[in-house]
């Protein structure tokens, strides 16, 4: 037997030979792997052409708020503003960003450069590699999250739609996967747009909140002091305003609140679409086919299937989001006045978190303002357990003429031989000697499922009422 050839040693760097081969396009992210965010409008606002922008807009915004206070000369900010407009290689700030950690110290350099000899001094001036890094990343979350937003919108309008236009639409109620009691989905779509409604909440006041980041070396402003500010404290407030952030109360370099805030909305509500997805997925199963997405995704190897790929795409990334943000609330514990590894930690899960977020939130969109809803399949299915649906009511009515004792008796007999008879337990009822010409007794009511759905219609009225 001829033995198996080693393996083909693996180089520890794809050569550049290599590397040349592959278009630039391909060796980028391109989402490949990822269609519940690639082509996303958030997906564009995270890219890395716009972390570049926002970088790049920090750095020119401190220069701007240093000549506001004083701090640089007349024209400083307009020529660091305009150099911030060129042309700068994301791959080779990339590969440069290995030297030093961040690509915050190769863009000053050729930001530096770009600004020329007169202004290129004003550059960066006072400020350390996470000041920029950390504002960056807030304008880049804030640019998201309008984003997310903006689809979070469209999907809780299409509820709202579908709250209404179903509001008296009786269906069974499901509780541990089994017919519980008649709701109407009117109920269940007013749900799901005020889980939409929540998430759009947490997430307008984490945006909202959002601020620059300024401290120096260690968040003490000490070098622009030394560069002649007579209050250094009043430079984060004039930095945020040339942003459009919040002014900072505190330098946050370890204290990481707002990075803890954005894992938690956007978590909640990737969770909050989840909800609505998970529900469509059930709903829209062959045996039930209650609902079906409005355009179906096909398979590669059955023609007949039209697949709910949306819903899909929304479940998977509200798998997904948990463990982002658990990473994001890890990196809490930073050590001293600036950490080693603890805010580098951050920046791919929350990229990753606001795409996936961003890409639910588009699917959420697309998926509600599409979905059909089968009325006649869910009155049918209140017919499934021959009547046993209603079992809460009668138990109730059937008390108060016949005994509490009675009355369950009577109910756990007729329930077995609803089954095992194939009958109506409506039929059975009637058949019941001590059921007839009863007054208050009208069974007609009381074993019509359509009848007992409670205040699901006022509910659904209650949750439309909410803007």
């Amino acid at each position: 037997m001829t033995p198996p050839a080693p393996p083909p040693e693996v180089p520890s760097e794809v050569p550049s030979e290599v590397q040349s081969e592959v278009p630039s396009e391909v060796r980028s992210a391109s989402g490949l792997l990822a269609p519940g965010w690639s082509g996303s409008p958030v997906a564009a606002a995270t890219a890395d052409d716009a972390y570049l922008r926002a970088l790049l807009d920090a750095e020119a915004a401190l220069t701007r708020a240093q000549e506001t206070l004083g701090l640089a000369p007349a024209g400083a900010g307009a020529a660091v503003t305009s150099a911030a407009d060129g042309g700068f290689d994301v791959r080779s700030l990339a590969e440069r960003a290995r030297g030093g950690g961040n690509p915050v110290i190769p863009l000053v350099a050729d930001l530096t450069k770009a600004a020329g000899e007169e202004y290129g001094t004003y550059v960066h001036r006072g400020a350390t590699s996470q000041d920029i890094m950390d504002t960056a990343t807030m304008l880049v979350a804030v640019r998201a999250l309008g984003l997310v937003l903006a689809d979070l919108d469209r999907t809780q309008r299409a509820l709202a739609r579908l709250a209404a236009e179903h509001r008296d639409t009786p269906m069974p109620g499901r509780t541990l996967t089994q017919h519980a009691v008649p709701t109407a989905f009117g109920l269940k779509a007013a749900g799901w747009r005020s889980l939409v409604l929540d998430a759009r909440d947490r997430v307008t006041a984490v945006r909202d909140a959002l601020p620059a980041q300024l401290g120096g070396a260690a968040g003490t402003l000490a070098a622009f002091t030394a560069y002649g500010a007579v209050d250094a404290t009043a430079l984060p407030a004039a930095y945020a305003s040339e942003l459009g952030l919040r002014a900072p109360q505190l330098p946050w370099h370890t204290l990481r609140t707002p990075i803890a805030d954005l894992a938690g909305c956007l978590a909640f509500t990737a969770g909050a679409l989840g909800k609505l997805a998970t529900d469509v997925l059930t709903l829209a199963r062959t045996e039930i086919a209650e609902v079906a997405e409005g355009s179906g995704g096909g398979s590669s190897a059955m023609p007949h299937k039209a697949n709910p790929v949306r819903s899909t795409l929304i479940a998977a990334a509200a798998r997904r989001a948990p463990q982002l943000a658990a990473t994001l609330y890890g990196s809490l514990a930073a050590e001293d006045e600036r950490p080693a590894g603890a805010w580098h930690a951050e920046w791919e899960p929350l990229r990753d978190l606001l795409r996936l977020t961003g890409g639910a939130a588009r699917d959420a969109a697309e998926l509600t303002a599409g979905l059909r809803v089968d009325a006649d399949a869910m009155r049918a299915h209140l017919g499934l357990t021959h009547g046993l649906i209603v079992s809460e009511r009668l138990s109730v009515e059937l008390s108060a003429v016949l005994g509490r004792a009675r009355a369950r008796e009577l109910l756990t007999e007729l329930a077995r031989r609803t089954y095992t008879e194939n009958r109506p337990l409506a039929e059975l009822l009637a058949e019941q000697p001590d059921l007839k010409n009863i007054d208050g007794v009208d069974l007609d009511d009381f074993t019509d499922p359509v009848r007992y759905t409670g205040s699901a219609g006022a509910l659904t009225d209650r949750a439309l009422e909410r803007r």
